[in-house]
């Protein structure tokens, strides 16, 4: 993901989702708020109910002390009393509670001995009013009962002649739902017995109800619609009845929440777009600056030079303290690595000398080598990185005969073959001890593969014509020249027109001819010994253009590799 967009998404991101989370919040609380205040609803509701029911409990009682004295009733339910299967007796006494029902209007009237036992009742069905079989009924003296599949609200008084109860009386009012504001169900151990929610039945209720305890608040789903449920604790419905009233909460937030969902998306989309905007521009002045620092840095990889910034176009003060701090490190950089450089050239120097140092006949050849092999490299157009590897790879090419004994080195006599094949190994030697260097990893080939000829006779790999590197093929020449004119415990010193005529005659053969065509001409004078080392390079810039005819006169002449020749320079 490109840095921009990631930029702009951690400007964007965070601000919608506190938006959102906002958004949400405010839900919430409107949530939150409407559920008490339908919580307040319902209480006051239910404080309404209980007082109306109050009242007419006590109406009722009141009713019940006058009729409790009617002499009439009690003769009748003394009657009952001492004739208990006399149907005649009872209906003596329904009579009586029949009239009293009829004038004063009441749905359930009926009379128990002192154990609560019921003796004789009426109840009314629509107009009519009916005697009641009280065969086996207890009806409970207080409360709600349900009889017939109806239910009725139960008020009880004594009745008492001179000091003695005689029996009870019962007077029940029907239980109608249609005085709650609110739908309302009624249940009698976890049963439900009736509801007043319109259009879902009974056993449907009673599934919804069952995870809300007997005398808890609870919210319960019906329909795919929440309701808030209270129970109604503040009348006494007699022993497992339970009545709840109901307040559809979706109902009551639905039309708060489309407005807010209305405001919310409006409100929304405007904070978005302008998050949006604002994100857009704050990511653009972050990333364009890094965006040209990462450019100058991405250069810089290419050329392998550290970069210096313009610290006065930073658009941000953290930027321009970035740029600053870059180029504090950069400069630092730079000048560690010129010290490691100036270090490693001296490393390098010294140990050419240390190597040189061991055979007085070979003091100073490899600085000579070094110093022959530059000046071709130059009238060779090569430079850079390129001339400094020639440079640093003459100065170790003979690195490897450290590890050849002085005995072999230093013989005086001529070599057998097996002290020549131990000398031939000093390139892949060479090669071992300086490649966990990784300053020396660019001079490799030519330490190792510098003994290797045109022809593919040479050693250790048998490399033909230009698969030898041609920094290896430059250090063959030169080695060659200076082995060859200089004095070996074995043999004099050539003269160098007698090395020259050498280098010539084995050109195509051991030597690249292009690369010894370029050797001679650095004298001008083909066939005679080249200048003094030190003013080679004074003389490069003149023979320039007769140098390069000749490198391309004889560079495209390639000899085939041949099996064998009589080698031409020292090992």
């Amino acid at each position: 993901m490109r840095f921009a967009t990631r930029t702009f998404l951690w400007s964007f991101i965070p601000f919608a989702v506190l938006l959102m989370g906002s958004f949400w919040a405010i839900q919430k609380l409107v949530e939150s708020t409407v559920r008490d205040r339908l919580r307040s609803s319902l209480r006051e509701t239910h404080a309404s109910i209980a007082r109306v029911r109050s009242k007419s409990e006590l109406q009722n009682s009141r009713f019940l002390r006058v009729l409790g004295e009617n002499a009439a009733l009690k003769a009748g339910l003394q009657l009952a009393l001492a004739e208990r299967n006399s149907g005649e007796a009872r209906l003596t006494v329904e009579e009586q509670l029949r009239e009293i029902c009829h004038t004063l209007g009441f749905d359930l009237l009926l009379v128990s001995d002192p154990e609560g036992a019921a003796l004789a009742g009426v109840i009314r069905a629509g107009q009519q009013l009916t005697g009641l079989d009280t065969t086996r009924m207890r009806p409970p003296q207080r409360g709600l009962w349900t009889l017939e599949g109806r239910s009725y609200q139960v008020t009880s008084i004594p009745i008492d002649q001179a000091d003695e109860n005689i029996g009870i009386l019962s007077l029940g009012e029907h239980f109608d739902f249609s005085e709650f504001t609110t739908p309302a169900v009624l249940s009698r151990h976890g049963k439900v017995l009736k509801s007043s929610i319109p259009g879902i039945p009974v056993q449907e209720v009673e599934t919804a109800l069952e995870d809300c305890r007997q005398q808890a608040e609870c919210e319960v789903r019906l329909r795919a619609e929440t309701y808030l449920s209270l129970p109604l604790e503040s009348i006494y419905f007699g022993d497992g009845y339970l009545l709840r009233s109901l307040q559809s909460v979706d109902s009551a937030s639905g039309p708060v929440q489309a407005i807010l969902r209305n405001v919310f998306l409006l409100a929304g989309l405007g904070a978005l777009l302008a998050a949006s905007i604002l994100s857009v521009l704050t990511s653009r002045s972050i990333v364009k600056p890094i965006a040209r620092v990462v450019s100058h840095l991405r250069e810089s990889e290419q050329t392998g030079l550290l970069p210096e910034f313009d610290t006065k176009v930073a658009s941000t003060q953290e930027i321009r303290e970035l740029s600053e701090s870059f180029n504090r490190t950069a400069a630092a950089i730079r000048e560690a690595r010129r010290n490691l450089y100036r270090a490693y050239v001296e490393f390098v120097e010294s140990l050419a000398s240390a190597l040189d140092a061991r055979d007085g006949y070979t003091a100073g050849h490899s600085h000579r080598v070094s110093e022959l092999s530059c000046a071709i490299a130059k009238a060779m157009h090569i430079g850079g990185e390129e001339l400094e590897e020639i440079r640093i790879g003459a100065l170790l090419h003979d690195i490897g005969k450290i590890g050849i004994a002085d005995r072999v080195l230093q013989k005086p006599g001529v070599f057998t073959p097996e002290e020549l094949a131990l000398i031939q190994q000093h390139p892949t030697i060479g090669r071992r001890i300086l490649e966990g260097v990784q300053l020396f990893q660019a001079c490799l080939p030519i330490v190792e593969l510098h003994h290797e000829n045109w022809d593919g006779s040479g050693y250790p790999e048998g490399l033909c014509g230009e698969a030898t590197p041609l920094g290896a093929r430059i250090v063959h020449v030169a080695d060659a020249y200076d082995a060859m004119t200089t004095d070996r415990p074995y043999r004099d010193g050539r003269s160098p027109e007698e090395a020259i005529r050498v280098l010539r005659q084995y050109a195509g053969k051991q030597f690249d001819p292009a690369i010894v065509s370029v050797f001679v001409s650095l004298a001008g004078i083909v066939g005679k010994f080249p200048l003094p080392v030190n003013t080679l390079e004074h003389t490069l810039e003149p023979a320039a253009g007769t140098i390069h005819k000749l490198v391309e006169a004889v560079g495209g002449n390639e000899t085939p590799c041949l099996p064998q020749h009589l080698e031409a320079t020292s090992t």
